[in-house]
């Protein structure tokens, strides 16, 4: 269940996974991830205050249970520019999903399209634009853009992304240098697998490089303007990737923008930025309002089908997962990607039946009541003081060269 490039352990499973919930499989990944690449997932920004936030933060909401609405049979199935898809749930772009699995954004791609779910892939993906067409023929899927100090790296990104029939971009625009990640500095992580865009463009393959330095040839003057050159490029929808308030939200629509996500990295980028939950009424109500209102995608800390519930009656049209389904890759492959959104399907069902919603654009209308709180404030989780001692498989060791090369992986 194991393969290994230059001696980087790459899972190879794929099976249905079994769970009670998604919070189990973030422990269970540590026996098939290395040690670096687990912690390069599981972890966030400074002392992470922010990723965890993102998670507790949905407490901040209150769903209303309803009684005698006379309602069975919800329905999952959404419309979202166009695309006809089975659950609201989609998959976010993560760089480098060879890192969790040997078929990386492949298998990804598979795993959402089995489920009916929109699929978000990374500039910095491991599979090729082709390599995804191939396996998953036209199902709805984004390409998702780190735009490049180079225009002419960004237009090969875009028709090539076209070209392999993908539909529309996310233009992320708060990752514009790295956060100050302190488990990639205690791991040394570097990118272990080779990048596709990058090896096709230089030949550099994006292994042995650190996020910062993949971060510092990226642009970071992203402005109003490069949401219409991409525009003039690819005549295809644009939406923006990493909004926090109402005012960057007007921006980005008054640029052409074709939609907003409400992202703060997934708590990667600014430690004590607010919890994408908590600034998700108010983006939504300034973008429904507007003269050209545009949909709406929420991601971060989603690992419930109550918090698919409260993104949607609070706002927004579609809610993403990241880290989730980045374990449910690893455990179990393609099969393992649709276990995760089949598990969030499952408890959205619940609580669509619970609250008399048959339909998702019944939620939109949902009860919701408010209740603010103060949220915890902790140290790192690979501080010294509280991290535990990493487990060790034959399934997640590196082996030959690998093992005494910073590569992303630790040797024990």
């Amino acid at each position: 269940m194991t393969t290994y490039y230059k001696g980087f352990p790459q899972s190879t499973r794929e099976e249905k996974l079994h769970m009670v919930n998604l919070d189990e499989l973030e422990n269970e990944a540590k026996y098939v991830i290395p040690e670096a690449a687990y912690y390069y997932i599981a972890s966030g920004a400074e002392n992470e205050w922010t990723w965890r936030n993102n998670t507790q933060a949905f407490n901040h909401f209150q769903i209303v249970p309803r009684a005698l609405t006379g309602m069975q049979d919800p329905k999952l199935n959404t419309e979202f520019l166009g695309m006809e898809l089975k659950t609201p749930v989609m998959i976010c772009p993560i760089a480098c999903h060879g890192i969790a699995n040997a078929e990386a954004e492949v298998d990804t791609a598979k795993g959402a399209k089995a489920a009916g779910a929109l699929f978000g892939m990374s500039t910095y993906a491991n599979k090729s634009v082709q390599d995804v067409q191939s396996a998953v023929g036209d199902s709805p899927r984004f390409m998702q853009l780190y735009l490049s100090k180079n225009w002419d790296f960004n237009k090969m990104v875009i028709e090539e992304s076209v070209k392999a029939g993908f539909t529309g971009f996310f233009l992320t625009v708060d990752a514009l240098v790295s956060g100050y990640r302190e488990a990639n500095l205690r791991t040394n992580f570097t990118y272990p697998v080779p990048l596709a865009f990058f090896n096709e463009w230089t030949g550099g393959k994006g292994e042995g490089q650190s996020v910062a330095q993949m971060y510092a040839s990226s642009a970071q003057n992203i402005g109003p303007d490069d949401i219409r050159k991409i525009k003039e490029i690819a005549d295809v929808p644009v939406i923006v990737k990493g909004v926090e308030c109402a005012e960057d939200a007007m921006l980005a629509i008054g640029a052409g923008a074709d939609g907003i996500v409400v992202s703060n990295h997934g708590g990667r980028e600014v430690d004590g930025a607010p919890a994408t939950i908590d600034v998700l009424p108010e983006i939504a109500k300034a973008v429904k309002s507007c003269d050209h209102p545009v949909p709406i995608i929420l991601d971060g800390g989603v690992r419930r089908g109550s918090h698919v519930f409260k993104a949607l009656a609070l706002g927004a049209d579609l809610v993403g997962i990241g880290r989730p389904f980045l374990y449910g890759l690893a455990l179990g492959g393609a099969q393992g990607v649709q276990s995760v959104i089949d598990q969030l399907n499952k408890e959205l069902l619940i609580d669509m039946q619970l609250t008399g919603c048959k339909t998702i654009e019944d939620i939109k209308h949902a009860k919701i009541d408010h209740l603010d709180y103060t949220a915890d404030w902790g140290i790192s989780s690979t501080s010294k003081s509280v991290m535990k001692p990493y487990p060790v498989t034959k399934e997640n060791q590196l082996t030959g060269e690998a093992a005494d090369a910073v590569s992303g992986a630790s040797r024990h």
